[in-house]
């Protein structure tokens, strides 16, 4: 026993930490397509389908051509506390521990869920994929020490259930998005983000200090849909256990809750008329009295389920007169003369 015991404690010593990192909170700036802290720069059509603001600088321009389906935010309380969270997301997602580190160039990589970390600057030319290994909670974070540039037409693309909402970009410095580059997620940089001509967020661009500059974006926030907990069971209607039998909680029987036996009610071995073996000519179940089911030698059930609200008062009836039954029997015994031999 001794030695098993060692063996497991060695296997599970040299088995790899798994580090996999969980959604970071970010409270008010959920509703932000674009946060910026200087300022926020447009240039022409693009399209922001969340808020639009800036804090603690107050300049928002190029809005039209521009357009924000959602609030416009320039230095107010809104924007103010945005910034705050958003301070508090991006040190959430820097502090989470890292599962693998990677380095240059994430083009051509396909990446399972976890928290990825980077030393220094990382590119993306061509396309790297983010496999969610069929769990639409599974979450991505990157954590970028300084720069992250990817290349024109470049592409962030999610497998297998893989969600925007669960993608996490902390980055050191600044970021900047190529020409036509689809990408997603939401980028939390500590200086600047640039999103040159054509290119796509499924996510948003959140800047703590610089500017946030666009050019002809659009800016997209995909359903996210959380999966149920695995090994939970949904609660039924009626907690309560109820015997082998039917739905309404009476002794083993046909659908009418009568005692064991054929259509009719009767008991099992009983003769077509209802009379149980070893019984009366009255039809009353053997060893019992008149009028309960099969049970100890007084008559009354072995066992009294209750079902629900509705069932408590005739069950109560039930077992009244089951104890009065006996208390006559009792007294009956009592009273009877005895005979001497």
């Amino acid at each position: 026993m001794l030695a098993l015991s060692g063996i497991i404690a060695l296997v599970l010593a040299t088995q790899p930490a798994a580090a996999i990192g969980t959604a970071v909170p970010l409270g008010t700036t959920a509703s932000y397509s674009v946060l910026g802290g200087q300022t926020v720069t447009n240039t022409g059509p693009s399209v922001l389908n969340r808020d639009v603001g800036v804090s603690p600088g107050t300049a928002i321009t190029g809005f039209p051509p521009g357009v924000a389906l959602g609030a416009t935010h320039p230095a107010d309380a809104h924007a103010l506390q945005a910034q705050s969270d958003l301070t508090i997301a991006y040190n959430n997602a820097a502090g989470q521990a890292p599962d693998a580190s990677i380095a240059g160039d994430l083009g051509g990589q396909t990446l399972a869920p976890g928290v990825y970390n980077a030393s220094s600057s990382i590119g993306l030319t061509g396309t790297v994929t983010l496999d969610g290994e069929g769990d639409p909670n599974a979450v991505f974070i990157f954590q970028v020490g300084s720069t992250l540039t990817t290349a024109s037409a470049s592409t962030v693309a999610l497998l297998n259930d893989a969600q925007a909402c669960n993608v996490f970009w902390q980055i050191g410095s600044s970021a900047t998005l190529g020409t036509d580059t689809t990408f997603v997620g939401t980028i939390m940089a500590l200086t600047s983000i640039t999103a040159n001509t054509g290119a796509t967020v499924d996510g948003r661009a959140l800047a703590r200090n610089g500017a946030v500059t666009l050019d002809s974006n659009i800016f997209t926030s995909s359903a996210c849909v959380t999966a149920p907990p695995t090994g939970t069971s949904t609660p039924t209607d009626n907690p309560t256990a109820t015997p082998p039998g039917d739905d309404n909680g009476t002794p083993p029987g046909d659908d009418n809750g009568t005692p064991p036996g054929d259509d009719d009610g009767t008991p099992p071995n009983g003769d077509d008329d209802g009379t149980p073996p070893n019984g009366d000519d009255n039809g009353t179940p053997p060893n019992g009295d008149d009028d309960l089911p099969p049970g100890g030698s007084n008559g009354t059930p072995k066992t009294l389920a209750v079902t629900g609200p509705s069932a408590n008062v005739p069950l109560l009836a039930a077992a009244c007169a089951a104890i009065l039954a006996g208390i006559g029997l009792i007294a009956t015994s009592i009273r009877l003369p005895r005979t001497k031999p």
